[in-house]
């Protein structure tokens, strides 16, 4: 369907929870990195599940923090489903380096609002007829960037939703972005 919208409408077409979390989940990994001293490229990522199956796995009560012990150093935990996360997050805070959930009770809250209105706001104003994977990289990239590197720590990779500069900075880092592939 989003597919088929962006062939007909001349604005762009954006599914939050999945481009919006995308570029939240980013940010946060971004700064998890820099928490346990690692790169992207040097990381193994594996995920617990995805897509129609995520519902039926839920009710599995998947991982336990036995489980996380069993990774690498400084593993990095992104337990997102909600109301229960594939794992308890202070079980898997036992054993990992830096745990982030879906829920706003527990530090590292990945929440997708924080992509909003930022990239919407950068869009209008590139006048943008359309968002770029390049757009949301910039968007991620700026968002990690709100938590200064003297603030960020394992509690602390993903900033609130009520930072003063999510929005600004966000919709700056899409609008340069968008402006930039509309002069190629």
């Amino acid at each position: 369907m989003e597919r088929r919208l962006r062939d007909l409408l001349d604005i762009p077409v954006f599914h939050d929870d999945q481009h919006g979390t995308a570029i939240v989940v980013m940010a946060a990994l971004t700064n998890a990195l820099r928490v346990v001293g690692k790169k992207l490229p040097e990381v193994r990522i594996a995920m617990a599940w995805a897509g129609a199956a995520g519902t039926a796995v839920l009710k599995l009560n998947i991982l336990t923090g036995d489980d996380i012990a069993t990774m690498a150093s400084g593993a990095i935990v992104f337990a997102l489903a909600n109301p229960d996360p594939e794992v308890d997050p202070d079980a898997a805070g036992e054993y990992a380096a830096v745990v982030a959930t879906g829920r706003s009770d527990y530090p590292n809250q990945i929440n997708n609002v924080l992509a909003f209105p930022g990239v919407f706001r950068g869009l209008l104003d590139a006048q943008s007829r359309y968002i770029s994977d390049d757009m949301r990289i910039a968007a991620a990239q700026a968002l990690a960037d709100v938590v200064s590197p003297d603030e960020v720590g394992p509690h602390y990779i993903i900033p609130s939703v009520f930072h003063p500069d999510v929005t600004s900075s966000v919709a700056a880092a899409v609008r340069d972005a968008a402006t930039a592939e509309l002069d190629r």
